[in-house]
Formats: C-alpha cells, structure tokens, sequence
C-alpha cells in the first residue's frame, strides 16, 4: 500500500484526537481500528473533564455529542447494609463553561472519527495489526493482516494492553497488581425519570461513586453517570485482588450484587440495559507510564499508561486527548525537519512533562500505594455507616451522650495506630 506520514493504531480518544490534529495540519494519516467502529471496544465509563482539553481542539466542543454537564458530585460509603452519602452541589459547576460532561463513547468516538476524515483523514475498522516494519530498531510501518503499509511514523494508541508498543520494546507486560477490570452497563431511561430521581434540572448530571462492602474488602469501587437518557452503572476490582480472593469471586457476580443493593436498585429500575461491557484499566499511576517515543513510534493514552485515580476522580480521557494531540504536535514538528528519530520525537515527552498529564501524575504519585489499603474499601465505610446509625437510632433505653456515643463507636472499630498512619499516608498521597 503506499506509503502514510502516519499510522494511528486504535481509533480512540489518543488516536482520534491525533489524527484530527495531523489532518488539519495537513499531513497524511491512516487511523487503524479493530473494531467494527470507532467506539466500539472503548467502553470508558463516560466522564470527560473538559478543562484541561478546551484549548487543545478548540473547535469540535461546541458540536461535540456531550450528554449532560455534571452539576452534582456525590460519594456513597458503603457497609454492609447501609451506605452514607456525601453529595455536592456546586454554582460553579453549573455555570458555563461547564467543567465536565457525561459522555458516551461509542456515540461520541463515531463522531469524532467522521471529524477526522473531514480533516483528510483515513480510517480503515475491523483491522487488527499484528507486527511492525521494523529496520533494526526503527519502526517503518505496521503489518495488519496481509498488507503491509508504511509510514514516516506509527503511533500505538491500542489500549491498555498495547500490542503496538510491546512490539517495539516501549511497553513491558506488567502484572496484576497493576490493573482492574471495569465491567459497565448503560441502562435506559427516560431523561424525564432521571432528572426526578436524581434531582436534576434539564441538562443537569450527577457522577456517584461508590466505596466500601461492594468489592468485599477489594480495591476497586462503583460509578454511576447519568446521560442524557440513560445512565451509565459500572463496578472496578483490581485484577490481583480477584485472582487472591477466598472464597472465590467473580466480577460479573459482584456487578450484580451491587445492582440489586437498595440504593441502586431504585435508581435504575423499569431500566432497559442496551449495552454491556468490560474493559481493563491501568491502576499504576506515573510509575506505569511507559517509556513515549523510539525511532519512528510514539505511545498514547491507556497505551501508555496514562490514567490517574485519586479515589474522589478518576481521570483518563482528557489524558489521551491531550496526548494524542501532543503526539500529533511532536509529529508536524519532526516532519518539517524530516526527523523521524528517536531524539526528534522525544518533543512529545518534553510536552506532556509541560502540560497538566504528567505534573497531575507526578503530584499524585503516591496515590495507588494510598489507595493499596483494604481498610479504605472495608473498614472506614462501614466504621462511619455504624457510627451515624448509632447517633440517629431512638430506642426505648435513654439516649447517651452523642460524642460519648462517636468515639465509642468509633474505637470498637478502629485502633489510633491504624488512623495515625493512614492520616499520614493520606498526607504525602493527597
């Protein structure tokens, strides 16, 4: 096939962002994506901060399939048979420019595919690309299939489990520890009945999370994001802690558990699930970046690693966003001097070092060791859950004192030593 200036491989968020930003500067680019669509194998939960990206493509958000702007945040502790919700409703975030959005991948990914090949581009789906051209250590081109295509340069945006960059020695396999697995429904509804369940003015959202008995102790918790007719309803457990687990337990099982709970169940109910999904996610933080650039090749998004969680936000697509678009500056730079060279492309190392990606990173570095904490996902959700029912609960015998009542409560279930190293922990993490 003749040759490309460049190939994306992967047709999501890094991949699209790139090949839109590479069209509209005027250089070739071929976007290879295995799936049926844009869309299709990209199944993120569906919260986009826009912030950090406005600037980046400045003229797709105003025409961009958003879903609703997040007015309301909320943090659901759960025990076993309770749960303490923390819900935030904030002025600012419902003034414009709304600072975040609920969104549908595959809706919003078809969409900004149709943007990139008005830009020029070329997208060809349901390819997978198996090995690269190599000379030596350069990356020339990829191969998919029987067609070999070459290219000035190839940039690996396939997913958490980059096949592209583990090819040209960018990305080691790392282990379970490293990794969750997201299981996700979107479910139906009326945006009628969302706005009344969820107290919602028109356009208004709220994005829940979800911490405490649902993941058994696990790391991992639930979200919930509702769209403009239908919300979004997942649950996130570490892949090592599901491997170790006794008794046994599987992810599917757990989802559904956590559906069935009391304070899921009527959000969702005379729902229709009309899509199902499952997806791995990095949970390493920076020290699972992988290495960006080689000769000829650079990495972004989930390819790289680039995700972050803090337990409150978890963030990820604004990262492939500005990464692809990072990528695709790096790429016209090294074109106008006809530099495809490791060195040349290491332009995109010093912009993601510059930019909010890595400096969010690098600040929140200790977050997954933090976050590493079994008594963050069991105990502290049921301490606070027993706590309250304890102060709020009238029987027949006289009512104690209320901080008597508290700190009793609170010392049957927690030791000072344990609050003293988390509070610590908590300190150099947040």
């Amino acid at each position: 096939m003749d040759n490309f200036d460049v190939i994306v491989v992967g047709g999501g968020l890094a991949g699209l962002s790139a090949a839109y930003t590479l069209g509209k500067a005027g250089i070739g680019v071929l976007v290879v994506e295995r799936g049926d669509y844009s869309g299709a194998k990209n199944v993120t939960g569906g919260r986009l901060y826009l912030n950090p990206v406005r600037k980046l493509l400045p003229d797709i958000w105003e025409q961009a399939p958003l879903e609703r702007f997040v007015a309301k945040e909320c943090i659901v502790m759960m025990g076993e048979d309770s749960s303490t919700a923390i819900e935030l409703t904030s002025r600012k975030f419902a003034q414009k420019p709304y600072h975040s959005y609920t969104i549908l991948r595959a809706k919003f990914d078809q969409w900004l595919a149709d943007k990139v090949m008005e830009a020029g581009g070329i997208i060809i789906t349901k390819n997978r690309v198996d090995e690269l051209i190599m000379d030596g250590t350069k990356v020339r081109g990829i191969i998919a299939g029987e067609d070999k295509i070459p290219a000035n340069v190839v940039l690996a945006a396939d997913g958490v489990m980059s096949l592209v960059a583990e090819k040209a020695g960018l990305h080691q396999r790392q282990k379970p520890l490293d990794y969750a697995v997201a299981i996700k429904e979107v479910i139906e509804l009326s945006p009628q009945i969302i706005e009344q369940r969820f107290n919602l003015e028109p356009g208004e959202g709220t994005a829940r999370m979800y911490a405490g008995a649902i993941t058994h102790g696990m790391f991992g918790g639930g979200f919930l994001y509702t769209n403009l007719s239908s919300v979004s309803l997942g649950l996130v457990v570490r892949i090592k802690d599901l491997m170790e687990h006794k008794p046994s337990l599987e992810a599917p099982q757990l989802f559904e558990d956590f559906k069935q709970r009391p304070e899921i169940k009527g959000l969702i109910a005379g729902g229709e699930t009309i899509e199902y999904s499952a997806h791995v996610i990095p949970e390493e933080g920076i020290s699972g970046v992988s290495k960006l650039y080689g000769d000829g090749i650079l990495v972004a998004g989930d390819a790289a690693g680039l995700a972050l969680n803090t337990g409150i936000t978890v963030r990820g697509m604004e990262f492939a966003i500005a990464s692809g678009v990072f990528a695709a500056q790096a790429i016209i730079t090294a074109t106008k001097n006809k530099d495809f060279s490791a060195q040349s492309l290491s332009e995109y190392e010093r912009l993601l070092k510059n930019s909010f990606v890595l400096k969010d990173m690098a600040t929140f570095k200790n977050a997954p060791r933090f976050l590493d904490n079994p008594r963050l996902m069991g105990l502290y959700p049921q301490a606070v859950c027993d706590t309250l029912e304890k102060l709020m609960f009238i029987g027949e015998q006289p009512k104690s004192r209320l901080v008597g009542t508290a700190m009793s409560e609170m010392r049957k279930k927690l030791k000072l030593t344990q609050l003293l190293k988390d509070g610590y922990n908590a300190f150099r993490s947040m």
